[in-house]
């Protein structure tokens, strides 16, 4: 009895200094909130401190805003944009709002002309915290830790990809130091060392990688890439400054095979051709638009009516001996500039494009052993440009 009477006395005492606590420090803590805000109405010093604090944080979030914003630069090179990127990793040593940073870096990465940089990708992944983000157990791998941080690394990998950028293995380190060997990115990343390796070279066409600026050589690349069809096929280029009738002083890229001036010498000459186009190829991220010289299909080839159900002269092996093989009707061999919808005579890509152009290039033809072109005639059949908006003006209505 003893015992429980001194046990009951232990919780008894027990929780009466615990309400006597909280009674005290309640008040307490209230009497100081008072006391504050009083202080902060009548302009005090710790008013000053608060005001202060208030007005730094607004302040380095404007920073923050400024030194995300890549549009206010003027020299925009590779040089500008990787200061930039030191800045932010030695301004502040916790590098908040770094997923932003690099939003706005990635948005802005074609106006430098870093888009294609490898080592520009690798100073902007090395923005983001080290360690922080591993996971720890299978829930976190699972459901994308932080998964913020991961989708922002994923979209600058997309990036890469879809600039042609082959990443390296030290970029792997980076991505593993970073989320881990577990992370979503390090398993993007993965996904582009086995793909992109294989469709680098897949193109039986090599081009120069960065490609040039001249328009003259990418015209010129991409008609060799179309006359590849027949190895015989020749490129020139031609000046429309040498037709005296010409308007237009640019250059012409005619390409055209020996084949294809044999059947221009055997084309109807009360059948009219046609200057097609323009039709658009792409040469890495540079697109040339060209023409083709195009005339009637070629007739049809004669069919004859086999019945494949009869069964009379069907000659089985008997013993060794060899049927006799059966006859074949004779067929109609055709080149490969015969299609079902015409016949093309030739192609090219012109500086302007405009169809005093094109007549430069008929008139060029004509002295370049086509001479049956001064009797045939030509009609222009343009076609709208790809990527280009069609405008349709609507009718005011007539006041009355």
């Amino acid at each position: 009895m003893f015992v429980i009477w001194r046990s009951l006395r232990l919780v008894s005492r027990r929780n009466e200094l615990k309400s006597h606590f909280r009674r005290n420090f309640g008040a307490t803590s209230l009497l100081r909130c008072t006391e504050k805000s009083e202080k902060a109405q009548d302009g005090g010093p710790e008013a000053d401190s608060e005001k202060k604090s208030r007005d730094f944080h607004e302040n380095y979030q404007k920073n923050m805003i400024v030194r995300g914003s890549f549009e206010a630069i003027t020299n925009k090179n590779r040089e500008t944009y990787l200061d930039m990127i030191h800045v932010f990793e030695n301004k502040d040593k916790h590098r908040r709002n770094h997923v932003e940073f690099i939003y706005a870096a990635l948005k802005n990465m074609e106006h430098f002309g870093v888009h294609k940089d490898l080592t520009v990708y690798k100073a902007l992944i090395n923005v983001m915290p080290k360690g922080k983000f591993i996971p720890t157990n299978y829930v976190q791998v699972e459901f994308q830790h932080y998964p913020k941080q991961q989708q922002c690394m994923i979209d600058l990998l997309e990036q890469m990809e879809d600039n042609g950028v082959m990443p390296d293995y030290e970029m792997e380190d980076m991505l593993i130091n970073i989320f881990g060997r577990k992370g979503f990115p390090v398993r993007k990343f993965w996904r582009m060392m086995y793909w992109m390796p294989k469709f680098k070279n897949a193109s039986p066409w090599l081009l120069p990688n960065p490609m040039p600026d001249d328009i003259l050589e990418i015209a010129r690349m991409a008609v060799e890439q179309m006359c590849t069809v027949d190895n015989n096929s020749k490129v020139v280029i031609y000046q429309t400054k040498d037709v005296e009738e010409s308007i237009d002083d640019t250059w012409i890229v005619s390409g055209q095979s020996p084949d294809q001036k044999m059947l221009l010498q055997k084309h109807d000459v009360t059948s009219a051709l046609h200057i097609e186009g323009p039709f658009m190829i792409w040469l890495r991220d540079k697109n040339v638009n060209y023409y083709v010289l195009k005339g009637d299909p070629p007739p049809p080839e004669p069919e004859e009516d086999v019945d494949l159900d009869d069964v009379k002269n069907i000659k089985v092996d008997f013993f060794g001996m060899q049927s006799e093989v059966p006859k074949t009707p004779s067929t109609i061999t055709r080149s490969v500039h015969e299609q079902k919808d015409g016949t093309i005579y030739a192609i090219c890509a012109t500086g302007t494009s405009t169809k005093d152009s094109l007549l430069s290039w008929i008139r060029l033809l004509e002295r370049d052993g086509n001479a049956i072109l001064s009797q045939i005639p030509v009609l222009f059949k343009f076609r709208t440009p790809e990527g280009s908006p069609l405008v349709v003006q609507e009718k005011t209505p007539e006041k009355s």
